[in-house]
């Protein structure tokens, strides 16, 4: 007979660092996104590929990481959840070096592919332990915990802008980020919780289909992170040659839809306690649509401007809690979080190509109307979302929560 392992419970102190040290680690974890995607131009350069080549190879990031997030389920399982964050952690702050070494188009595809898989694997052992802190202080953290992310990328994609107007090597200058990113990494993963499966606990498939539950929780990540990637990439655009803007005013759009995505993941939190995650989430989706009508139907770039900051709003705090959902969704939380985060990604991946070739086919406006759609698609779907407001006040899940190691780091 095996004997199934209690559910340690900690005091509101330990937990409380453990929220600390896991905020620090998604602030590395966006700081590495930052910090890269200031550096693209000078890659391309370096490689010398055209911008139909370096639209190939920025594909395989999502590739990698669809293709090895399943992995990561496996990885904690076996080293517990703070030894297998670090060593991940570490995988993906090194991995920021590999894109400007690439002397070529192959190489690039290739270090673009390991750096996707790093980021994919660290994003869901991060998410995982997130949701288990989330559950233990028994209130919602998600959307702060990804409004940190947004941090982090916003301070790396600063030191990127600083590096790139000194002309400095993208090789030195993602060297020396990824060092300093790593050891801060490694102290944030000191602090954090150390999961470990039970004894009797089979391991998981290295690769296995979502199950069922993420399918439909991802869905309404999918609405919410296409009409993100729309609204990033294409909003200057359309203020641009839809609306007539000057090219200040069509700028200021993109700024706008981020500023408000980072404000309201970072209150999120305290209105997901308020009203839960199945309101938060419709609210949001009410925002999110009125947004995209205020962008099709607007007779003037200040009311599109506008559009586009309701839909940042709108959107902002949905991925968090499709996390947080599929954190409490069945037995194995890893691998309902690794099929939701394949779902945003798969959706971030298509969005910016989609809108374009519907605008090609048809138009700009047309397109917005399809992000205007998805945007609804958050209203109709926000009850598969409950599973987000199930949390236990001072304690442990119930059910088959993983067990906490009495050992240090």
């Amino acid at each position: 007979m095996t004997t199934v392992p209690t559910v340690t419970v900690f005091g509101t102190e330990r937990i409380r660092r453990a929220r600390y040290a896991v905020a620090a680690v998604f602030t590395v974890h966006g700081a590495v996104t930052g910090s890269f995607a200031t550096r693209v131009p000078w890659i391309q350069d370096h490689t010398s590929v055209s911008a139909g080549q370096l639209g190939l190879a920025l594909a395989f990031p999502a590739i990698g990481a669809s293709l090895a997030m399943p992995l990561a389920g496996r990885v904690s399982h076996r080293f517990g959840s703070r030894t297998a964050l670090r060593g991940l952690l570490v995988l993906w702050t090194l991995s920021l070096i590999l894109p400007a070494l690439s002397p070529n188009l192959p190489t690039l595809c290739a270090a673009l592919f390991v750096y996707g898989a790093s980021a994919g694997m660290s994003d869901v052992a991060m998410n995982a332990l997130g949701v288990d802190v989330e559950d233990r202080l028994g209130k919602s953290i998600m959307s702060g915990l990804h409004g940190m992310w947004s941090v982090g990328a916003l301070l790396g994609s600063v030191g990127g802008t600083v590096a790139a107007h000194l002309d400095t090597d993208a090789r030195l200058h993602h060297t020396v980020v990824a060092l300093v990113l790593t050891a801060l990494g490694l102290a944030a993963c000191r602090g954090v919780l150390d999961l470990r499966s039970r004894p009797d606990e089979e391991p998981p498939p290295r690769f296995t289909l979502p199950p069922k539950s993420a399918l439909v929780i991802g869905a309404v990540g999918f609405c919410a992170v296409f009409a993100e990637g729309a609204s990033m990439d294409w909003s200057a655009v359309y203020l641009r040659d839809v609306m007539g803007g000057s090219a200040g005013l069509a700028a200021a759009s993109t700024t706008a839809f981020a500023l408000t995505m980072a404000i309201a993941r970072i209150a999120g939190d305290r209105v997901v306690d308020r009203f839960g995650a199945v309101r938060t989430v419709r609210g949001s989706g009410v925002l999110a649509t009125a947004g995209g009508l205020l962008v099709v139907l607007a007779p003037n770039t200040a009311l599109a401007l506008c559009g586009f900051g309701l839909l940042g709003l709108g959107v902002a705090v949905v991925v968090p809690l499709a996390f947080a959902a599929a954190g409490h969704s069945g037995d194995n939380p890893s691998r309902a979080i690794a099929g939701v985060a394949t779902i945003t990604y798969t959706s971030g991946l298509i969005a910016p190509s989609a809108i374009g070739s519907l605008a090609e086919a048809t138009s700009l406006l047309v397109s917005f109307g399809l992000v205007t759609v998805l945007a609804f698609g958050l209203v109709v779907g926000a009850g598969v979302l409950r599973g987000g407001d199930r949390t236990v006040a001072g304690g442990a899940v119930p059910g088959p929560a993983p067990a906490e190691s009495p050992t240090g780091s």
